[in-house]
């Protein structure tokens, strides 16, 4: 569940960085005792804010049990080790709960597109999150390439494995449905000939972060079974 300090946050608090760059006099002007930040994509601001002595903690969670180790961490980062093992432990049995849920048979399978040119397949925790909420992905072999040129595949293979579902979500940018349904031979497909093109918000699903495990799976049990999952609360 989104938390209903973001509003407060996007409206009081200053805005310094982007996903690849930072103003880092900026960040500097705000003395943080720490840094957090993610990924092979972050070196450069990672590397420009230890030239001027900042303390950075880089995360690198490309699955599920990352998500829910960064947590952890994070935790014990800030001195709050016990109550980051308690929400860990939350969203374990959450996990767990939607994962157990009985569902009818096939499993609808599902196509996860983080990108459209080329076309991009879901990251791992995005697969993962697919099958606790009673999908099979089809790209599921794919899961473990952390580079998105890891995980490019072409409109034959999407056509060929033949998803009941799509499920889109850009990566910052808005998904357009007709654009997937002209695509060459894609009328074809289960999920184009039934309308069953579903666009996720980027913010709740391909941040590496608790969103993803809540609204995030919540909207993909959504869109399989147009069923919203139990509220999480810790």
């Amino acid at each position: 569940m989104a938390s209903p300090a973001t509003p407060f946050v996007r409206r009081e608090k200053p805005r310094v960085s982007a996903f690849v760059s930072a103003d880092i006099p900026k960040v500097l002007a705000l003395e943080p005792d720490l840094v957090l930040a993610f990924s092979d994509l972050q070196a450069g601001i990672v590397a420009d804010l230890v030239r001027e002595g900042v303390d950075v903690h880089v995360f690198n969670q490309r699955d599920v049990a990352g998500i829910l180790a960064m947590i952890r961490t994070l935790g014990a980062l800030v001195g709050a080790a016990e109550r980051a093992d308690r929400l860990a432990q939350d969203f374990e049995r959450r996990l767990a709960e939607v994962a157990a849920t009985r569902r009818p048979s096939p499993r609808p399978k599902v196509y996860f597109e983080e990108w459209d040119d080329p076309l991009i397949s879901g990251i791992g925790w995005v697969s993962e999150l697919i099958e606790i909420a009673g999908g099979e992905d089809v790209f599921c072999e794919l899961r473990h390439r952390q580079a998105a040129k890891d995980r490019i595949v072409s409109a034959d293979a999407v056509r060929k494995a033949a998803p009941d579902v799509i499920l889109a979500s850009w990566c910052g940018k808005k998904v357009v449905p007709a654009r997937i349904r002209e695509r060459d031979g894609w009328n074809e497909i289960p999920a184009v000939r039934n309308d069953r093109i579903v666009e996720i918000k980027s913010s709740i699903i391909l941040q590496p972060g608790p969103a993803a495990l809540t609204d995030g799976l919540d909207a993909i049990v959504t869109a399989l079974w147009g069923a919203q999952v139990t509220a999480f609360t810790t």
